[in-house]
């Protein structure tokens, strides 16, 4: 039996972003192919049981709609696209090209403030090295995620399903496979439905995080200050967990972070409160699940928990409890309909200071 990794389909539907490095920018195609060279690849599997798992995560995905938005109260669209099961590459690959799409206002602003020329040559040496990093930095995290709603700026949105993570996952713990895959799929499942259900949330989120992502885009000017302040207040970045991202915001700058980290909170949270209420009707083994699933979230070590650190993927983890103390909490007081005001408008998603206290929220929204 010859022995493969999970495989990365081919999606006709997403449009090819990627393209060549202006003076300030990154070699996105090089940024591919060194993820794809350094990544691992993740659990062997014969060909057979690639096809197989593949197979169950898409019917997993198709058998969560339903109950999600019987739950949820959530609908997505008809014609919204099913999901895509990817490997570790694939997920590389995704990702390169909605953080070029991303970050191409940032590139611009970068551009409009150099002072000098720079050769054709050093220009492409720059951009394979910044591109060299950026494939580094999403070959360690594609090892990370389950799954992600990709919101692709630029391109066509859909929701990932990670096969070589889920698969390791699911062994590391010792899961039931088929519990696990239909659990993912769960809370995946809601994200899928949060943004093709609310149809403002996608643009409003895209735009803010350009919006924030040109602001902290640093000037030739800023680079001494902000270089200065890492090195100063890097134990800070390591005790807090809230990523070196944090350490080179002004003030104001924090603040609109916390309000966007406040709707992602929000997402995370209500994903986990939904598929946890789904998942004892259909899932027999859930509460091993999650009990399992919560120590794994809590038990990195070593570099890569440093790696954690560094990255905000710890504020990451905190995204989810704070997230869904505020949907359960908000739930009870005014119900899920009154809950799912939520949706209405970026007027009514939750504030920085209101993800942690629910009933501000309620008062605000409510009356």
């Amino acid at each position: 039996m010859t022995d493969t990794t999970l495989p990365t389909p081919v999606d006709a539907s997403r449009p090819d972003r990627s393209g060549g490095a202006p003076a300030a920018s990154v070699d996105y195609e090089f940024a591919k192919r060194t993820g794809r060279l350094v990544v691992n690849p993740g659990p062997q599997v014969s060909s057979d049981e690639a096809a197989a798992i593949v197979a169950d995560l898409r019917a997993a995905a198709a058998e969560a709609v339903a109950p999600v938005a019987e739950t949820s109260a959530l609908t997505a669209p008809a014609d919204a696209p099913d999901p895509l099961v990817v490997d570790r590459a694939g997920w590389i690959s995704v990702n390169v090209d909605s953080f070029k799409a991303m970050l191409d206002p940032v590139v611009d602003k970068l551009n409009a403030t150099k002072k000098s020329s720079t050769s054709a040559t050093a220009a492409a040496i720059g951009g394979k090295v910044t591109g060299a990093e950026m494939g580094g930095l999403l070959a360690f995290l594609s090892s990370k995620v389950l799954g992600q709603y990709d919101l692709a700026p630029g391109g066509t949105p859909r929701l990932l399903l990670v096969a070589p993570n889920i698969v390791a996952a699911e062994r590391r713990m010792q899961v039931d496979p088929t519990d696990f895959r239909r659990w993912v799929a769960m809370h995946e499942e809601t994200h899928r439905v949060q943004f093709t259900a609310v149809p403002w949330l996608r643009d409003h989120m895209v735009a803010r995080t350009q919006a924030l992502a040109v602001d902290l885009a640093p000037t030739p000017e800023d680079l001494s200050r902000r270089f200065e302040q890492l090195t100063k207040n890097l134990p800070q970045v390591l005790s807090s967990g809230e990523g070196i991202g944090q350490l080179l915001a002004t003030p104001e700058q924090k603040a609109q972070i916390a309000e966007l980290t406040a709707v992602m909170s929000l997402l995370e949270g209500h994903a986990d409160v939904v598929m946890d209420a789904v998942g004892p009707k259909v899932i027999p083994s859930v509460d091993e699940i999650r009990r399992k699933f919560d120590a794994r979230r809590n038990s990195a070590v070593g570099v890569d928990r440093l790696l954690r650190k560094l990255l905000g993927l710890e504020a990451k983890m905190r995204q989810y409890r704070d997230g869904a103390v505020f949907v359960r909490a908000v739930t009870d007081r005014v119900g899920r309909d009154g809950f799912n005001a939520v949706w209405t408008s970026p007027e009514t998603l939750p504030r920085a200071a209101e993800i942690l206290e629910p009933d501000a929220w309620v008062r605000r929204v409510h009356g």
